[in-house]
């Protein structure tokens, strides 16, 4: 018998100040059995750091939603799509392969990956000249204390504030807060 995967639901109060936009936004993360909490958190860090895009790209007209993520390898783990089905943004987490990164350029107008794990800089060293024709990929790296520390946030049930000012996200609930600045790779 296959496992289900677990729904959390969050309630996300976004302030961009970098960006201008501020909304709430309600959640629901399907978490898939093989996925841990820290990938989970990393998700919902990267729907709040591209949550401004709703606005900038698609001038409020299109949705910002989580893909199947790990259960279906060829949707993205969070996706902007306009009004007209065109795929805007393609997010990926993780350290991911250069072949579906090259297919997710070739669907979308814009790819950004957040790396994340103590193995991001050997995936990086390793994968980083296959990436180079790649234009509409970014490449970010999250510090290696982030994803444990977004990982103790998580709860089946969550309200959350995030706010992104100077390039860094504070990601706030009720056991506590984390800061992270994501690095620009590519």
């Amino acid at each position: 018998m296959a496992l289900k995967s677990t729904v959390f639901k969050a309630n996300l109060q976004v302030a961009d100040i970098d960006h201008g936009y501020y909304a709430d936004h309600a959640l629901t993360l399907a978490r898939h059995p093989s996925e841990t909490d820290e990938r989970m958190m990393v998700r919902l860090a990267a729907l709040a750091l591209n949550a401004h895009e709703l606005v900038d790209t698609c001038k409020g007209d299109g949705t910002l939603a989580f893909g199947a993520g790990l259960s279906d390898p060829d949707d993205p783990d969070l996706h902007l799509t306009d009004f007209t089905g065109r795929k805007r943004l393609w997010v990926e987490v993780g350290q991911p392969e250069d072949k579906p990164m090259a297919k997710a350029c070739g669907q979308a107008d814009a790819v950004r990956v957040y790396a994340f794990g103590p193995a991001a800089e050997v995936w990086w060293r390793g994968i980083e000249g296959k990436l180079t024709r790649l234009d509409k990929l970014q490449v970010w790296r999250l510090p290696a204390e982030a994803a444990p520390a977004l990982a103790a946030l998580a709860e089946r049930s969550m309200q959350l504030q995030a706010t992104v000012l100077e390039g860094v996200l504070t990601l706030s609930g009720e056991r506590g807060s984390v800061s992270l600045e994501p690095i620009r790779w590519r």
